[in-house]
């Protein structure tokens, strides 16, 4: 039986808790015994300021170190949660490395550099994971703002061999002047099927020069690998390192392997031939993605099992685990999403972990609305040979779980973690007659920028994109999704659809995949902003939409004023709204999905709120009409791609002040849009021409910086846009 923490420890191996680390570990159910001490100097970690105190230890201590640095991770992941799984495995490794090499001379770059959590231990930020009151100072990938052992900013994957090149080459240049010792580039947990990878191999090949790539085989990506490249790399494995074709050698590099990826003293001898090397070397280590999970927990036993300990199986607390050696491609791992019931070995469950406080609690927007997409496209496979769904990695975090991967078959393609193959790979099915679904995170697609203008958008492909994540949220620097709206709104022969609930959300993606030929399909392709937090929460509670409870008219509608709230005089011209339907609606029945919808018709005010501030939109029409007796006028656009003209015209008779509210970027974003179009259209009548604000993001990265506060920094709040709105009148 595992212990309730899911951990395994010995209680002879446990280590002291007090203060705020034992009230934390009995808030979460976490026996104290397994959180390590943040001030006992008794144990090696806490000891450790600096890669110095690494090489300062005898050779027996290293492997006690690593289990002691397994233990933190594993505490760590129960209390604040991460990518424990990744760090699990790289454990042995980055000990070895920073026993071996000399950092931050010797640079060290971080490939997925959420495989960094070691690494950070290492270099005095232990406490950052050993103390529950300091979780919140490091965040999950490197950061030079951190320390000087951090060469770059990275949350994203596939560029730390093309990074250390760079770095190469101006040591090479420079010569001892520069400064920079080894360099060393360490990919791995799927990176490597990244095509930036596959270029800098090629670069490093030609450049030549002491470059180290530690390439760590754990076989696994987010989810499983998937692709070519993994039936050699298999054999390579299975043959010491012997096996052709190898890869690497293919590409004029020079190559090592290291079965024994968990073992401190082997990967140590390892980096020790290889260091001061003067040309480029591959030194491949296979690893075990999870290594100290024990592959049993399950959800119940995490709240029912008894808190008594279990040893660990190896010194450095590394299991024995069946879960490795599938078949490939492997489908055989049925952890159902991707942040419980982590394992040891090919475990998707594993790539991230939510912490125990979070077990129980509703599907976040992604997984939420996620599974709502695949549900909706299921049923049609069967009549539509075409129809195929595509993630390049992260389908568990987006809702695309194994359950679905497995009944859809060919219909479901994972193309690993490379987005700009994946948006090409879907222009191409759309060119063939099919119909194409990419899904990913918003700040994903932006490594596919080009093949959206080119190969989607300039040859018109029929592509429908899900974009999760979209908007402010308090995510780090890497992962902001604020940025989406100014991407794709500009991208010409696109549409960007950004619906405000889940029965408009369903509607957009019907239209977009609506098979070729179809009346009313799209001509080009459609990107659904999938709805995020403000959208799902209000969805739960519809006193957050205090204007329409949640109920609006069925689509198609009418987004204009009814003709009494406009005039045709003044400047209005054939635009003019006739009655409750917009002339653009109208056009041979077609169902015009980017007519902006009227919710609420008023005076004075006009608030438009894009997507996930459309909630925001409401609820300060209603502070307005509480507080002020003023009825506004309140619009949900459903897209942000063009203007719908009928409404701007309409809001010229009675209206003083346009109000945009958008959780993006405003600088080239949606809101200046309208802006630009009164400003561009302005008439003779004064009166007409209303003035306009818009609310939204400063164009910078924000770090971690929670939700709450980026909306009072960008004046996103009832109370802060209504006393805008007030102080104008």
């Amino acid at each position: 039986m595992r212990s309730a923490s899911g951990n395994g420890f010995d209680s002879s191996d446990s280590f002291a808790v007090s203060g705020a680390a034992e009230r934390t570990a009995r808030l979460h159910d976490i026996p104290p015994s397994i959180t390590p001490s943040h001030g006992d100097d008794s144990h090696l970690l806490s000891r450790i300021a600096s890669p110095a105190d690494v090489k300062a230890l005898a050779p027996n201590e290293l492997a006690e170190l690593c289990r002691e640095i397994r233990t933190t991770l594993l505490a760590y992941g129960h209390q604040h949660g991460g990518h424990i799984g990744s760090n699990l495995g790289m454990v042995e490794a980055t000990v070895a490395l920073h026993r071996v090499f000399d950092s931050p001379r010797d640079r060290i770059v971080f490939d997925v550099s959420h495989q960094s959590y070691v690494h950070k231990m290492l270099t005095g930020r232990a406490a950052a994971y050993l103390d529950p009151d300091r979780f919140s100072e490091v965040t999950g990938f490197t950061n030079p703002d951190e320390s000087k052992h951090d060469q770059f900013v990275l949350g994203h994957t596939g560029t730390s061999i093309s990074l250390a090149c760079g770095l190469a080459k101006t040591r090479d240049m420079e010569g001892p002047g520069s400064g920079i010792g080894n360099v060393i580039a360490v990919i791995g947990d799927g990176s490597l099927s990244s095509g930036v990878a596959f270029e800098g191999l090629n670069n490093a090949a030609e450049q030549g020069g002491n470059l180290i790539i530690v390439f760590n085989d754990n076989e696994m990506s987010i989810a499983g690998d998937f692709g070519g490249m993994y039936g050699p790399l298999a054999r390579l494995r299975a043959s010491g390192g012997t096996a052709q074709p190898n890869l690497f050698n293919a590409f004029g590099l020079d190559y090592r392997y290291v079965e024994a990826g968990n073992d401190v003293s082997a990967l140590v001898a390892a980096f020790e031939e290889v260091r001061d090397i003067d040309h480029p070397v591959v030194v491949h280590i296979h690893t075990l993605k999870g290594a100290g999970y024990d592959g049993e927990e399950t959800h119940a036993d995490r709240q029912t099992a008894s808190a008594s300990p279990v040893s660990f199986d190896s010194p450095t607390g590394v299991h024995p685990t069946d879960n490795v050696n599938h078949s490939e491609p492997w489908h055989s791992d049925h952890c159902n999403l991707s942040d419980h019931e982590p394992h040891e070995g090919q475990c998707e469950a594993s790539h991230w972990q939510n912490p125990d406080a979070a077990i129980g609690k509703p599907d976040d927007p992604r997984k939420h609305y996620g599974k709502m997409a695949m549900a909706a496209l299921e049923p049609r496979f069967a009549a539509e040979p075409g129809l195929v769904v595509i993630s390049p990695a992260t389908p568990g975090s987006n809702g695309i779980t194994h359950e679905f991967r497995e009944r859809a078959g060919a219909h479901y393609v994972d193309t690993g973690i490379t987005e700009s193959h994946a948006v090409a790979y879907a222009a191409g099915i759309a060119r063939a007659g099919g119909t194409p679904v990419v899904a990913t995170t918003a700040s994903f697609f932006q490594r596919a920028y080009d093949q959206f203008f080119q190969e989607m958008s300039l040859n018109r492909s029929r592509v429908t994109v899900l974009d999760f994540l979209g908007g402010l949220s308090g995510s780090d620097n890497t992962h902001s999704g604020a940025y989406d709206v100014t991407m794709f709104s500009n991208i010409p022969g696109a549409t960007m659809l950004v619906p405000t609930s889940a029965r408009d959300y369903l509607a957009d993606l019907a239209w977009a995949t609506a098979p070729a030929g179809s009346a009313d399909a799209p001509a080009g392709p459609v990107v659904i902003r999938v709805p995020g937090e403000a959208i799902l929460t209000a969805e739960r509670d519809a006193t957050l939409l205090p204007v329409t409870g949640g109920q609006i008219a069925d689509r198609p509608q009418s987004a204009s004023l009814p003709a009494s709230a406009s005039s045709a005089s003044g400047g209005i011209s054939a635009a003019t709204v006739r009655g409750t339907v917009s002339v653009t609606a109208q056009r041979a029945g077609v169902r015009h999905m980017l007519d902006w919808r009227v919710n609420q018709t008023g005076s004075h005010v006009a608030i438009i709120g894009l997507g996930n501030a459309y909630p925001l939109a409401e609820q300060t029409a209603a502070a307005l009409s509480a507080d002020y007796g003023i009825t506004a006028t309140v619009i949900d656009p459903r897209q942000c791609t063009s203007l719908d003209s009928d409404v701007l015209e309409s809001l010229r008779d009675g209206h003083q002040q346009v109000i945009t509210l958008e959780d993006g970027q405003l600088e080239g974003g949606w809101g200046e849009k309208v802006t630009a179009y009164y400003a561009n259209h302005h008439v003779s009548d004064g009166s007409r021409n209303p003035h306009v604000l818009n609310f939204g993001a400063a164009k910078e990265f924000t770090d971690r910086v929670p939700l709450g506060e980026l909306n009072e920094r960008y004046g996103l709040t009832v109370e802060q846009v209504t006393e805008a709105i007030t102080r104008c009148f």
